[in-house]
C-alpha cells in the first residue's frame, strides 16, 4: 500500500521536476538497483545495465556529472586533510621534562663563556648550589660552543721550532754515538 502511494506521488510530481533532477534521479536509482544485487566480490554490470547507461549518456550527456561518485577535487581535498592530520599528529607535544627558562639558559651560557675550562659537570654542580635543578645533559646543550683548540696547531709548532728540533736531534744522536763508543 505504501509503495503504491509513493509511486502515485512520484508520478504526480514528475512533471514539476527539472530535467537535470530527473536525469540524476534515474541514474542514481539504477545505480542503487545494481548495488543492491547480492553479488559477492566485484559488482559486474549486465548488458542491460550497460545499454541503459549508454542510452542515458547519449540522450542526456549532462548526466555524466551526476554519475561520477568521486571527483578529482574531492580526492585532492581528502589528501590535503590527511596530510594536515598527519603533521598535526607528528608535531604534538611529547611530554617529558619542562623546558628551562631563558634566564637560566643565558646564565649557563655566561658561566661557560667566563669559565672556559669548566665542563658541564662543574657548571651543573654550581647551579645545584644556587638552587637550580638542571640535568648535566641540559647544561651541555646550552653551553657556549668551543671554537676549537686554543693555541697553535702542530704544524705551526713544528714550523716555528724546526731549527731547534734539528739541532736537538743531532745532539742526541751524537751523544748516543759517543756514549756507545766509550762503553
Amino acid at each position: 500500500m505504501i509503495a503504491l502511494v509513493c509511486f502515485i506521488w512520484s508520478v504526480l510530481t514528475t512533471p514539476f521536476k527539472s530535467n537535470r533532477q530527473l536525469e540524476a534521479e534515474n541514474a542514481l536509482r539504477h545505480q542503487v538497483v545494481v548495488l543492491q544485487r547480492k553479488v559477492r566480490g566485484r559488482i559486474e554490470f549486465t548488458n542491460g545495465d550497460r545499454l541503459f547507461f549508454i542510452l542515458l549518456y547519449r540522450w542526456f550527456s549532462s548526466v555524466l556529472k551526476a554519475m561520477v561518485i568521486v571527483r578529482p577535487e574531492t580526492v585532492v581535498r581528502w589528501l590535503r586533510a590527511g596530510f594536515r592530520r598527519y603533521w598535526r599528529w607528528r608535531s604534538r607535544g611529547r611530554g617529558g621534562r619542562p623546558p628551562i627558562s631563558a634566564e637560566l639558559r643565558s646564565l649557563i651560557r655566561r658561566i661557560s663563556v667566563e669559565n672556559v675550562l669548566w665542563g658541564a659537570p662543574r657548571i651543573q654542580g654550581g647551579l645545584l648550589k644556587l638552587g637550580f635543578a638542571v640535568a648535566q645533559s641540559t647544561v651541555a646543550r646550552y653551553m657556549a660552543k668551543n671554537d676549537g683548540p686554543f693555541g697553535q696547531s702542530w704544524s705551526t709548532f713544528l714550523r716555528n721550532h724546526a731549527p731547534h728540533i734539528v739541532w736537538i736531534c743531532l745532539w742526541c744522536r751524537a751523544s748516543a754515538l759517543f756514549s756507545f763508543m766509550f762503553w
